[in-house]
């Protein structure tokens, strides 16, 4: 079969080149953008960086050195606004202009992202229509076996529901495990010689470590957050199962140093997940 929508690990794919969906900036995101550099290694972002900046819907390939594909073909996802401000056209521009550098890279085999569902909050409907629509037009004039990987929950029901054979290789359980895993942060990196990530996952396990690394305190950090979400503290630190008196300490001391249970409690109740 040539097309088929799967729900996996796309890193884990043996295919000729899985696309990445990543930053406009020679920066490593978040989701699966970082997934995609953790298991490719450094050599990725030193592509990245080489390419420079790239505007929506525009792509580049290169090598995949430590993943399991060939190649990685980077393309930039719209930011979803209001469905007004071309957003369906860059999207399918991705997809577009991935399929036919695949092509002309003699790829017989690739595997897409769901583009744009994370960070950029294109509704999962219309994103999956658009991805079906285009790999769809393409394999009616070329031959090559294409992969949609969906991942989460919301996604996999929706493909299912466009069709009836969707394979399940992840069961909600592993989904919900990596969703825990991967947190927003903004920190430096030493292992990628100080380059400024642009929104990398937080590791539960090594969150203390991060925290050492952001370049604000964490109430400071927190406080910035709240406020870019344009909620009441209250709201925050409610949902983060927080009392009134706890938050009041963090706020007055910048040099308040979280236990990880709290400092995962607000990232959930900000939702900073990719």
């Amino acid at each position: 079969m040539p097309f088929e929508i799967i729900r996996n690990d796309i890193t884990d794919l043996k295919v000729d080149v899985i696309v990445n969906s990543c930053d406009p900036n020679p920066v490593v995101g978040g989701g699966v953008d970082l997934m995609i550099h953790q298991k490719a290694g450094e050599k990725l972002l030193s592509s990245r960086q080489k390419r420079g900046v790239l505007r929506a819907g525009e792509t580049f390939i290169s090598d995949a050195y430590e993943l399991k594909a060939k190649y990685v073909i980077h393309t930039v996802a719209p930011l979803w606004i209001d469905g007004l401000h071309n957003e369906e056209e860059l999207l399918k521009k991705c997809y577009q202009n991935s399929l036919e550098l695949a092509k002309s890279n003699d790829c017989s085999s690739l595997a897409f992202p769901l583009i744009a569902t994370g960070s950029c909050s294109f509704p999962k409907d219309r994103a999956l229509s658009i991805a079906i629509r285009e790999i769809g037009s393409f394999l009616l004039k070329n031959e090559m076996d294409i992969y949609l990987v969906v991942f989460d929950k919301t996604s996999f029901v929706l493909s299912e529901k466009l069709f009836k054979n969707v394979k399940s290789y992840i069961d909600d359980n592993y989904a919900k495990e990596l969703k825990t895993r991967y947190q927003i942060k903004r920190f430096r990196s030493p292992s990628f010689d100080n380059i400024e990530f642009g929104s990398v996952a937080l590791k539960e396990d090594s969150l203390e470590e991060l925290l050492d690394e952001l370049d604000d305190s964490f109430s400071k950090t927190l406080l910035r957050l709240i406020d870019e979400s344009g909620k009441k503290d209250s709201d925050i630190y409610k949902k983060a199962n927080v009392d009134r008196k706890l938050f009041s300490k963090i706020r007055n001391n910048p040099d308040y140093q979280p236990s990880k249970k709290t400092a995962l409690a607000f990232a959930m109740a900000l939702e900073l997940d990719p």
